[in-house]
């Protein structure tokens, strides 16, 4: 099974198993299911569900709701950011190790990340550091 050598069962370990790795992770924080959930089999895996949700662009729908909500403060800024995550997370889980993002992509794209996040938000605050309601 492919998933198996990514994660370093027969021996080979590389950055690149754990960039792999990572965006499992990452789908795990932000959906709150794991790979082996019940509702995932030979037709559906983690993966291809969030991946599915980003190209239906329904995210809402897979994101843990304590993460993401409509009625949130600044819910754009949110949504934009876990959105950000979800595709790095997709870059991490490419199938071709060749193809993969490098560990210092993946930090510059989530320093990245969280600076248009905390710019975005700043940005909804009035002069008093009051949040302004979208």
């Amino acid at each position: 099974m492919h998933a198996n050598v990514e994660y370093g069962s027969e021996g080979i370990v590389s950055t690149s198993g754990d960039v792999y790795s990572f965006g499992i992770v990452l789908l795990e924080m932000y959906a709150r299911k794991k790979p082996t959930d019940a509702m995932f089999g030979e037709k559906m895996s983690l993966k291809s569900w969030v991946s599915q949700s980003l190209d239906e662009n329904k995210i809402i729908e897979v994101v843990d709701a304590n993460l993401l909500r409509r009625e949130d403060n600044n819910f754009s800024a949110k949504e934009h950011c876990v959105l950000s995550i979800l595709a790095l997370a997709m870059e991490c889980l490419i199938n071709s190790p060749m193809e993969r993002i490098s560990t210092r992509e993946v930090v510059a794209r989530l320093e990245k990340i969280k600076t248009m996040f905390l710019r975005t938000t700043q940005d909804a605050k009035d002069g008093n550091g009051e949040q302004i309601n979208e």
